[in-house]
């Protein structure tokens, strides 16, 4: 869904070579009324439509679907890609982009749109995250046996926030919500502090994460170690 012809063309043309079903729209209009007759498994939309801003396509998706949705956009402000991901939007790329970048986009926002059920137990090097009986443990190399990591329950609703959303980047606002609740929103500090609490206990180098990033000015994603670069 994007206002300009040329990147409609583009997107259509490679993503049906690579056997994707694909329905365009140019217009906030159009692509809510192609979403509702065709329900989407994944959508890439801009934020520069001609008739409404693209975050209000977002708030009217998300009023009935839960399908990733992937914002390509030539706003490059961090205000602009917060608003988007508060709204419902799963990931953000700025334009010019690559296809190749995109596409394994799609392939990890398709994964996660998969998993929505259970996932129990998360690995994490040498490290084992229980989530259903909420505990960390390190485990000796070439073992099973291990040592319980304590978290506190500040520090564990955090870490299971994140890792029960693999690769999608969350903004600030919507970590503090989710793990703080109502009227936390502007309590960047406690994130601050509580992440690098986590990074300290689980990271290899908490200098230099490689499970528990941070995206500056946006938010944090849990990097799975299957999607590192």
């Amino acid at each position: 869904m994007d206002d300009e012809p040329q990147i409609l063309r583009a997107l259509r043309i490679n993503l049906r070579a690579r056997q994707y079903e694909v329905h365009t729209a140019a217009t906030g209009a159009q692509a809510l009324d192609v979403a509702a007759a065709h329900p989407p498994d994944l959508v890439i939309l801009d934020l520069g439509l001609p008739d409404m801003d693209g975050v209000e396509v977002i708030a009217g998706l998300r009023g009935w679907t839960e399908a990733p949705i992937i914002v390509l956009s030539g706003r490059a402000d961090s205000s602009d890609k917060v608003e988007a991901l508060d709204a419902g939007a799963d990931d953000y790329m700025t334009k010019p982009f690559g296809m190749d970048e995109l596409l394994a986009r799609m392939r990890a926002a398709a994964r996660r749109g998969g998993t929505s059920g259970e996932m129990p137990r998360v690995r994490l090097g040498d490290l084992t995250v229980d989530l259903a009986a909420k505990r960390v443990t390190r485990h000796a190399a070439g073992t099973e046996d291990g040592t319980d990591i304590r978290l506190t329950p500040t520090e564990w609703h955090l870490l299971e926030v994140l890792l029960r959303n693999p690769g999608k980047l969350l903004s600030q606002k919507q970590l503090l919500h989710d793990v703080w609740g109502p009227g936390y929103d502007s309590a960047s500090g406690n994130l601050r502090l509580y992440m690098a609490q986590l990074r300290r206990k689980l990271e290899p180098d908490p200098a230099r994460p490689v499970w528990l990033i941070t995206e500056p000015g946006m938010g944090y994603r849990y990097q799975p170690a299957d999607e590192d670069a």
